[in-house]
């Protein structure tokens, strides 16, 4: 990272495999955007993320640990896995009995405390939301136990490589991806031909399976069983006057309520618009709902669409996603992540399902080799409580201002697949709506007066404003006020 930097997931997805079984590295596997039309490609301007300094835990590794962590943020420690930790433990302060110290995993220390007089680690692992603590695990503190402590932490300081990018992109400005890297010409051959390659059996295999359909949202999006609405909403409670000025949902008081920014386009191309916009508003309205505190929720849109719960990857009704979401709860992402293909249908959503919730273990499966998965039983579900309809720039600012982003429909045109930057603004006679994104906010231009969405799409960072974009309010706006939906988190 302090020589290359590395891309974020919305450039490239895990997929649980790499240059050992089956996905080596290559330009594509940097970064990458899949269209219909065009197949795979790199981006040509993508944020990457850096560090500066770097090195080991040294010296009393107990007081080393916690002044690091104090000072600077988590470390990645090595640690020993015994076997109560991987099937018994549910909570609590693990202590293992078995002295066990060889150093086979790694996680990341966030803090410590102290429960009952006993000192203790809190500890991020990578095995699930479903796992320990939502994830995470406290650790007896100061005996070394499971060998946290015995000199195998490692720190880094972050460099900041975006608050001076500007906005559409400068041609010069500086992207250092691992690309940039100097290789000897055998080697630099050798991954270009490679790409090549794997482009090319993308391309072939998208043209093959989704032909050149763009449209990935139904023109009017409906709910198919009607609103449900047991409470006055803002548009009924709000006065007009009462609205600011300006309103972001990923800086209220300092603090981003925003869940994560998303790529549907990539590991291939799926039309999965009318999930990604509708998921994303309301996970952003968990956040805001739990005032912005732990955990912090992403929604797993490859589960609904296992569930056909509105659509495929062919496209689908923004509106059903809330309608599912209220009779059947969604999972997160950490119990099934995007794969941008169309698994199922799943006949029961209801029940534990292998393409809803899963798990994996060892070995890595080889290329062209399924992995050892199987079916969660026991995960969290993710459920609306009310939902309705929004539409008119007064309406929707009341919405989102009281209760968060919604999701809303556009008709995206050429141009606005283009778009790098700026307040967005095309004449069109009569939009069809073809897309679903989320919007989050508004602002108003201090130069011109114009007033302007704050946007939210699932194209990945590298497109647009770190993914969102800027759109005009009230006309020429690719009906983006016409026809949006929201829902209420059940908590």
């Amino acid at each position: 990272m302090a020589e290359n930097g590395i891309t974020d997931e919305t450039c490239s997805i895990y997929q649980a495999r790499g240059h050992d079984n089956g996905l080596p590295c290559s330009s594509l596997e940097t970064c990458e955007t899949c269209w219909p039309s065009s197949g795979c490609t790199t981006p040509k301007h993508y944020l990457t993320y850096r560090v500066d300094e770097y090195g080991h835990i040294e010296g009393d590794q107990e007081l080393a640990m916690m002044t690091e962590i104090y000072n600077r943020g988590p470390i990645s420690c090595g640690i020993s896995v015994p076997d109560d930790l991987v099937d018994k433990y549910n909570g609590g302060i693990f202590i293992d009995l078995t002295n066990s110290t060889e150093i086979d995993h790694d996680i990341s220390v966030v803090g410590y405390g102290v429960e009952n007089g006993t000192k203790y680690w809190i500890i991020r692992n990578s095995w699930g939301t479903y796992w320990g603590e939502a994830g995470f695990f406290r650790l007896a503190r100061g005996i070394n136990n499971i060998g946290i402590e015995s000199g195998t932490c490692d720190w880094a300081t972050a460099v900041d490589t975006w608050s001076n990018v500007t906005f559409p992109h400068q041609d010069n400005l500086e992207q250092k991806s691992p690309n940039d890297v100097q290789s000897s010409k055998a080697d630099q051959l050798a991954e270009t031909v490679w790409s090549l390659i794997q482009n090319m059996l993308k391309n072939m295999k998208l043209q093959k399976e989704r032909g050149e359909r763009k449209t990935c949202r139904i023109q009017n999006s409906k709910f198919l069983r009607g609103p449900r609405v047991s409470s006055p909403t803002p548009s009924q409670t709000i006065r007009s006057s009462e609205l600011p000025e300006s309103w972001d949902w990923r800086n209220v008081a300092g603090k981003n309520y925003l869940s994560w920014t998303v790529n549907q386009h990539i590991p291939k191309y799926c039309g999965s618009c009318w999930a990604q916009g509708t998921a994303s508003a309301l996970a952003d309205r968990f956040n805001i709902a739990s005032g912005d505190k732990f955990p912090s929720l992403a929604l797993s849109v490859q589960a609904i669409i296992n569930c056909r719960a509105g659509g495929s990857c062919e496209g689908g009704n923004p509106a059903a996603v809330y309608e599912f979401a209220k009779e059947v709860g969604i999972p997160d992402m950490t119990c099934m992540l995007y794969e941008a293909v169309d698994e199922g249908p799943i006949k029961d959503c209801r029940s534990p399902h292998i393409d809803l919730c899963r798990d994996c273990t060892w070995p890595p499966p080889a290329l062209g080799e399924k992995p050892n998965c199987w079916a969660k039983k026991n995960f969290t579900r993710y459920f609306a409580e009310q939902y309705g309809y929004v539409n008119g720039a007064k309406n929707m600012k009341k919405e989102i201002w009281k209760r968060g982003p919604i999701g809303c429909g556009i008709h995206v045109t050429t141009k606005f697949e283009k778009y790098e930057g700026g307040i967005y603004s095309q004449r069109l006679h009569n939009p069809q709506l073809n897309h679903e994104i989320s919007v989050v906010g508004w602002d108003v231009d201090k130069e011109t007066g114009q007033e302007y969405w704050i946007g939210r799409n699932s194209w990945g960072t590298y497109w647009g404003e770190y993914g969102f974009f800027r759109m005009a309010m009230h006309k020429h706006n690719l009906g983006i006020e016409t026809n949006c939906v929201w829902a209420t988190p059940q908590l």
